[in-house]
């Protein structure tokens, strides 16, 4: 075996959670840093067709805490790194049209208040205002929080990726990692199978494909990749240029202003785990259904485009992060679910730190892999029927 390059720390995935790490860990001190991507471009993964979304309201506090730490770091994304990632805080708007979804809107404002998010309860009427197009027929109430909004991702992973890269990152596209080789319990590097690359350190940050780079070392990591589908319209001024994202907790569907026309998106329940990102037109009629209902100009929209990207999905909805302990040098990243974009900049902070040995935030504990063998787990889902099934394995 002959090493081609050696590092102190290996970050596999060049998404927006591997980038940021890298930027963080260079800022740090610690640049002898080298990104793997399988791909032949920077953030082509689950990151290139996300929606940008960002926001504070969610249902435990460990989210609200990155959200708080990381909106406050993307407010001022150019001062850090010099690239503009066009944040527009129009705000998110959530629908509940039943006495639980309610009582679950009342739960996620009283904690988001606790950590000063400003974020309102809203009548019917008051949501209407804030979107004439909106159906409230059968909602009874929302909640708004005017400091959410959306981003570019592209320009987003470019930045991390850029000012990580000045501050001596290497990255490598099209570098697919094949396996990770281990000694006495210690990683010591992977092959991408041209060449071998050696470091004691390296972050799992494979987005969807977390779960397959576990197993190159035999560790199960509970990470789902979860097909789901965005469809983009004709041009159409029904949704304002500055209307929040809306989300239906009902019918689980998003709809937001995206360039000249509408988008929306929600699950299709049909659609099985798995790696395809094909875009399948079977599920428009079952997502347009639920989505005519708050929305129902969009039953006569013309649809233009669509795209299908994957979720990195856990059982509790939130991330996984820390080290682990049956391996030394290997840390994990990953299952951050659709908030990848949103809790990048305390992501790539705290893994830094830990990685580092500068400190060990409470949500290293919190999100660790053990949860899901006996620990708390961290529930962050919109529960229209009650909590989700969880499956094992």
């Amino acid at each position: 075996m002959v090493v081609e390059k050696a590092a102190s720390v290996i970050i596999i995935g060049a998404g927006v959670i591997g980038t940021s790490i890298a930027y963080h860990l260079a800022k740090l001190g610690c640049r002898d840093v080298i990104v793997l991507e399988k791909e032949s471009t920077i953030g082509s993964g689950s990151t290139a067709r996300a929606a940008g979304g960002v926001r504070h309201q969610f249902l435990n506090e460990v989210n609200v805490k990155l959200s708080v730490e990381s909106i406050k770091f993307l407010e001022h994304f150019e001062d850090e790194t010099g690239s503009v990632i066009d944040l527009r805080q129009h705000g998110y708007l959530f629908l509940a049209c039943t006495e639980l979804e309610m009582a679950d809107l009342r739960q996620r404002v009283a904690l988001q208040h606790k950590y000063g998010v400003e974020v309102h309860l809203l009548s019917p009427r008051e949501a209407k205002k804030l979107i004439p197009a909106l159906n409230t027929a059968d909602v009874l109430g929302a909640s708004y929080g005017p400091t959410d909004g959306r981003l570019d991702p592209y320009s987003l992973v470019q930045g991390y990726a850029t000012a990580a890269i000045k501050l001596g990152v290497k990255i490598y596209t099209d570098t697919e990692v094949v396996a990770i080789r281990a000694k006495a319990q210690q990683v010591q590097g992977v092959s991408t199978g041209d060449e071998e690359i050696e470091a004691p350190i390296m972050v799992n940050t494979a987005g969807p494909y977390a779960g397959l780079v576990g197993k190159m070392v035999g560790l199960d990591i509970p990470v789902h990749p979860h097909k789901k589908h965005s469809f983009f319209t004709a041009p159409s001024d029904e949704i304002p240029r500055n209307a929040p994202l809306t989300i239906d907790l009902h019918r689980d569907v998003a709809v937001w202003r995206e360039g000249r026309g509408v988008a929306f998106n929600g699950p299709d329940p049909s659609q099985t785990d798995g790696f395809d990102t094909t875009v399948d037109w079977s599920c428009l009629p079952k997502i347009a259904e639920r989505v005519v209902q708050p929305f129902p100009f969009l039953a006569n929209a013309g649809i233009m485009r669509a795209e299908a990207g994957l979720h990195p999905d856990t059982f509790d909805k939130s991330a996984i992060l820390g080290d682990v302990p049956e391996l030394k040098g290997l840390y994990l990243a990953c299952g951050l679910n659709s908030q990848g974009i949103m809790h990048s900049p305390a992501v790539g902070r705290i893994m830094a730190e830990y990685i580092t040995g500068i400190g060990s935030d409470p949500a290293i504990s919190l999100l660790s892999l053990c949860r899901f063998k006996g620990g708390v787990l961290q529930k962050e889902w919109f529960s229209p029927g009650g909590e989700p099934e969880i499956k094992s394995g």
